[in-house]
């Protein structure tokens, strides 16, 4: 996961009842799994005294920054997000080294088009 991320920051208030999402999320990134896929991202950690919500703000290898919030979004839901998202960027970066243009579009005819359909061979038919 943190493979895909230049930092994180997580905030929360210890006193608060609702910072179980944090601290899940901060475990799953001291996991040295974790650290291992990406030893230069900064995890920072600000314990408040104030009201403010639990939340959890990752920045992207790209630069692009998302804020989650903790109290409502369990951590193994942002994780799950932040995957698909860096997917989503290990793909557009391939497709521009590649010299591809990105975002692909594919024509509207195309998406409408027919696919022949595939039926699984009998038993019979693989042995011949």
């Amino acid at each position: 996961m943190l493979k895909f991320l230049s930092r994180v920051r997580i905030e929360f208030n210890a006193l608060d009842p609702r910072t179980a999402s944090c601290m899940e999320f901060l475990a799953q990134c001291n996991a040295s799994k974790a650290k291992e896929s990406n030893p230069a991202c900064q995890i920072q950690v600000k314990r408040r005294t104030d009201d403010h919500l639990p939340q959890i703000t990752v920045t992207f290898v790209n630069g692009v920054e998302e804020v989650y919030d903790a109290t409502s979004t369990p951590a193994q839901t942002i994780r799950t997000m932040i995957l698909d998202k860096g997917q989503f960027l290990e793909t557009e970066q391939m497709f521009r080294e590649a010299g591809e243009a990105w975002p692909v579009f594919v024509p509207e005819e195309e998406l409408r088009q027919h696919a022949p359909g595939t039926k699984p061979r009998k038993a019979e038919e693989k042995k011949q």
